[in-house]
């Protein structure tokens, strides 16, 4: 049945209130009823802690400060030859964070998710046009309406661009917004499931890859001559909706009034293709069933895995070492914070050494980078089981049992790391051309491994924190801060401590030019990382069985 009645839509159908024997209050404006829920939505939620009013306040002062300046840099850059260019390539930048963002902050507004409005009475039509208004009330919006602004002062002159401009600004960012919620409505099924959990969790990653390719763009684009490169880039965004709107005030004052028209009028259609978009999603979601209504299915076609060994535990040796392995490696692929985590690990500790390696300011010594991101795995080990580590604790009684959990779970992090950080450790030197120094620095890379992997493990044992699982941005429980940063960033500076006879080595061998025997580095330090790690768990292990309770007490606060 559809959830869409065939009454008006002015209303939400409950009313404001009940009058006399009658006598019916009137209803009120559905679109005014959105606006005051998204009014209630936002005051509720900063009047849950403090830290969230500090939070959404200090995010309003960077917001209105990083919108002042760019609105200043905007007028000042009047009249330039290459303030068209930066304009529309910063609207079209924007909208593109517009698209992007619910797909990796699905979370982050309430009213994202249009399936809690499936069992009201509302019609498509009025509810896109309430959501839309009520959409527009938040700091982004508001940021994106004073942005276009700026870059339509920057551009427009004359009366035909002043006159454009007034359309063109609030077009685009309508556009944006409008954008963005017909994204949000198309794949909200996917945001609220775990695999769209999973996508949001990875979002840090996304924008620190981002950063390192807008450094790397920023480099080429001051070796390439300036922003007149940008000029053919310029010329096909400034036909992309709504970037096409600041356009259009761009070719009004330059007089050419049809192009001006044609882009305008492309926006606009953009916009309203989008609204039509969103009303059928919205269609979509409120009557066709979604998987939690369709019948499982056979069991048939489900697979007999009573024998309890899958394809990875056959690869792995038996007992317990192979048990915790398992379960390790697990983890590290279903549960989503601990994934998020491993693939960020992974992906930074390529990027950074590559970047600076393709960028000819790069060292072979860059590659120590994916050692140190890949290392900080072994990090609170017990916090990621969260309140699941009492079933572990049931099986840890003596030293020993700790001792054989700790390794299993260092060697179930090696699996992985040792192969990657040989592989980021040979890709940088091939970028570089330094092959004879490969040996050198494969030693350095896993002699640092290993000493992450020791402190680690002694970090887990004396630093526990609880990961909290009911948010999908918190990494630490309420009250453990301390605990985190000190356990991170003392493993952050004790690991280079340990790893000082090789760095020693390595600058004595240098500067005693006796650069014949660096290959030496390569055996010493597979050896004294192997040594720094059984070192790392002997030390752990006593402290771990010692202290389980306390451990338990704290990976189970959050």
């Amino acid at each position: 049945m559809s959830a869409f009645p065939t009454t008006t839509g002015t209303g939400t159908g409950t009313g404001t209130g009940t009058g006399t024997a009658g006598t019916t209050a009137p209803a009120a404006s559905l679109t005014s009823v959105f606006v005051r829920l998204k009014l209630s939505l936002l005051r509720n939620g900063l009047r849950q802690s403090g830290g969230r009013t500090v939070a959404y306040i200090l995010s309003i002062v960077f917001g209105a400060v990083l919108a002042a300046a760019l609105v200043l840099a905007f007028v000042l850059m009047r009249g330039s030859a290459d303030a068209d260019s930066v304009a529309i390539l910063l609207m079209g930048a924007l909208a593109l964070s517009w698209t992007v963002m619910p797909l990796f902050i699905p979370s982050g507004d309430e009213t994202l998710d249009p399936s809690r409005l499936v069992m009201l009475p509302l019609r498509p039509r009025p509810l896109v046009r309430a959501l839309l208004v009520a959409s527009l009330v938040g700091v982004g919006p508001v940021l994106t309406f004073v942005l276009a602004l700026g870059a339509a002062l920057s551009v427009a002159h004359g009366a035909a661009g002043t006159v454009l401009a007034v359309l063109a600004v609030p077009l685009t960012a309508v556009t944006c917004v409008a954008l963005s919620r017909a994204v949000a409505a198309a794949n909200i099924r996917l945001l609220t499931s775990r695999k769209g959990r999973d996508l949001a969790l990875l979002s840090g990653l996304i924008i620190a890859v981002g950063m390192q390719l807008v450094n790397f763009g920023a480099q080429r684009l001051g070796q390439a001559g300036g922003l007149e490169s940008l000029e053919p880039t310029t010329a096909v965004v400034g036909w992309l909706p709504p970037a096409a709107a600041i356009a259009a005030v761009d070719s009004a004052a330059q007089g050419d009034y049809v192009v001006a028209a044609v882009r305008l009028l492309l926006t606009a259609a953009t916009l309203v293709a989008l609204l039509y978009w969103w009303q059928r999603s919205l269609v979509r979601l409120m009557v066709e069933p979604d998987g939690s209504t369709i019948g499982a299915a056979s069991d048939a076609g489900v697979r007999d895995r009573s024998d309890g060994t899958g394809l990875l535990g056959r690869f792995l040796p038996d007992g317990r070492t192979g048990a915790v392995m398992e379960r390790s490696l697990r983890y590290l692929w279903r549960d989503p914070k601990t994934k998020a985590g491993a693939v960020t690990s992974l992906a930074l500790g390529l990027i950074v050494p590559l970047v600076n390696a393709l960028q000819g300011t790069g060292s072979i010594y860059w590659a120590c980078f994916a050692s140190g991101m890949l290392g900080m795995l072994m990090y609170n080990q017990f916090g990621q089981d969260t309140s699941a580590f009492w079933i572990v604790a049931q099986t840890i009684s003596t030293t020993a049992d700790a001792y054989a959990e700790l390794r299993a779970r260092a060697l179930a992090l090696l699996v992985i790391t040792l192969p990657y950080a040989v592989f980021v450790t040979a890709l940088t030197v091939g970028v570089l051309g330094e092959w004879p120094r490969l040996p050198e620095a494969v030693g350095l890379a896993l002699g640092l491994l290993g000493a992450m992997l020791a402190t680690g493990s002694v970090a887990s044992a004396a630093f526990p924190y609880s990961i909290p699982q009911d948010s999908g941005y918190k990494n630490v429980a309420p009250g453990q801060g301390a605990l985190a940063w000190i356990s991170i960033f003392g493993g952050m500076l004790t690991a280079p401590l340990l790893c000082a006879p090789l760095i020693g080595a390595t600058i004595y061998l240098h500067v005693s030019d006796q650069e014949s025997l660096l290959w030496l580095l390569f055996p010493a330090g597979i050896l004294y990382g192997a040594l720094l790690v059984l070192a790392g768990l002997k030390v752990a292990a006593p402290r771990t069985a010692r202290r389980l309770p306390e451990i338990l007490a704290a990976v189970s606060k959050g």
